[in-house]
C-alpha cells in the first residue's frame, strides 16, 4: 500500500506541482518561457505618394501610409520599446517585372531613411519580394498564365532591390519570394555592391497558407488569377521545410524565418532543434484578425488568448516574433 501511495506522490515530502503556483510572483520565478518587448517586430505597410493614411479594415489597427505620415508611428513604437519594423512597399505603378521593386526613391527606399531620421537606432527590416510591385501579384517574372515563375530571371530583380534597400540604410534585407537559390544571389549582390555587412533574414520555410489573407489585402498583391502554390510549400510537409532550411543556411542566410507561426509550432521546434541560426516566426495577418474577430464578438478575451498565442511561439523556439499585435502586446505586458 505504502509502495502504491508512493508511486502517486501521496506521501509525506511528495511532490506536488501546486506547490509552485500559488502566487502570480511564484510562478513568474521559474516561469520557463519568457514574452518581452524585446521580441517583437512590428510590420508597416508603406505607400507612394504623400497625404495618404488609410486604415487596413481587415487588420483593425493598421493602415496602410505615405512616408510623410510615419512620425507619429514611428514615435509610438519608440515610446513603447519596440525597436524593429519589416516594411512592404505599395508603389504607384506595378508592371509585369516589378521594375519599382528596385526604385531607389520607392517607398521601401523612402521609409526607411525616414525611419532611420527619426529613429536612427529603429531595426528597419526589408521585405524583398516583386509581389507588392507586379501588375499580376505574383512573387517573379512570369512563364505565362500559369502563374509559373521564371526562377533564375528572378533572382537578378530580387538582388536588385535588395541593393536598393540596403543603400537606403535597411539593417537587414529579407527576401520572401521563394525563389531557389534566392539567398546566394542576393548575397553576391550585396556584396558586390559593398554591403557585406548587411545580414539576410531569411524567409526559409514559407508556406502556401490561407492564412494570408488579410495581408494580400492590405499590401494589395493579391494574384489576379492563379496561386502561389508552384512556389510557396505545401501545409503538409514538414521534411520539405527542413530541406528548404538547410539550402538556405548553405547558401549564407544569417538569420532564419517560419511564417506561419501558430499552425507551424512543430516546424519552429524542428529548425530551432536543427540549427544555431537566430529564428524569427511570423504570426501573420490571418492569425491577427481571427483573434480580432473573436474578440469583437466576445467569444475570447483577446488580451490573455493574444499574449498567449505570443508565449507559445516563442517556447516553440521562435528568438523573435514579426506580429501585426505588437504594439498592443507591449502594452499589456508593461501593465502586467
Amino acid at each position: 500500500m505504502v509502495d502504491t501511495e508512493r508511486e502517486q506522490g501521496h506521501v509525506t515530502g511528495a511532490v506536488r506541482m501546486r506547490r509552485l503556483r500559488r502566487t502570480g510572483a511564484l510562478r513568474a520565478l521559474v516561469r520557463e518561457t519568457t514574452l518581452t518587448v524585446d521580441d517583437f517586430i512590428h510590420p508597416l505597410f508603406i505607400t507612394a505618394g504623400a497625404g495618404f493614411e488609410k486604415p487596413i479594415e481587415t487588420m483593425p489597427g493598421h493602415s496602410q501610409r505615405s512616408v510623410d505620415r510615419l512620425d507619429a508611428e514611428i514615435d509610438e513604437l519608440v515610446s513603447l520599446g519596440i525597436s524593429s519594423v519589416l516594411l512592404f512597399g505599395i508603389p504607384a505603378e506595378k508592371d509585369a517585372r516589378g521594375t519599382a521593386s528596385y526604385d531607389p526613391d520607392g517607398p521601401v527606399p523612402r521609409a526607411t531613411r525616414a525611419i532611420k531620421a527619426r529613429a536612427p537606432e529603429m531595426i528597419v527590416i526589408a521585405d524583398v519580394c516583386l509581389c507588392e510591385y507586379t501588375n499580376h501579384g505574383h512573387c517573379g517574372v512570369l512563364v505565362d498564365e500559369s502563374g509559373d515563375v521564371r526562377n533564375d530571371e528572378t533572382l537578378e530583380l530580387l538582388g536588385r532591390a535588395s541593393v536598393a534597400y540596403a543603400e537606403a540604410g535597411a539593417d537587414v534585407i529579407a527576401p520572401s519570394a521563394m525563389m531557389d537559390f534566392q539567398i546566394a544571389a542576393i548575397r553576391r549582390a550585396l556584396d558586390a555592391a559593398g554591403h557585406t555587412h548587411i545580414p539576410i533574414l531569411s524567409y526559409a520555410a514559407k508556406y502556401s497558407s490561407a492564412f494570408y489573407g488579410p495581408f494580400r489585402a492590405a499590401a494589395e498583391s493579391t494574384p489576379t488569377f492563379g496561386d502561389r502554390r508552384s512556389y510557396q510549400m505545401d501545409p503538409a510537409n514538414s521534411r520539405e521545410a527542413m530541406r528548404e532550411v538547410e539550402l538556405d543556411v548553405a547558401e549564407g542566410a544569417d538569420m532564419l524565418m517560419v511564417k506561419p507561426a501558430g499552425a507551424y509550432l512543430d516546424i519552429i521546434r524542428q529548425v530551432r532543434d536543427r540549427w544555431g541560426h537566430p529564428l524569427v516566426a511570423y504570426q501573420v495577418s490571418g492569425e491577427y484578425a481571427m483573434l480580432k474577430a473573436a474578440a469583437r464578438l466576445g467569444w475570447i478575451d483577446e488580451r490573455r488568448s493574444a499574449l498567449e498565442s505570443l508565449v507559445a511561439i516563442r517556447r516553440a523556439g521562435a528568438d523573435a516574433i514579426i506580429t501585426y499585435y505588437a504594439k498592443e502586446a507591449a502594452v499589456w505586458l508593461a501593465e502586467r
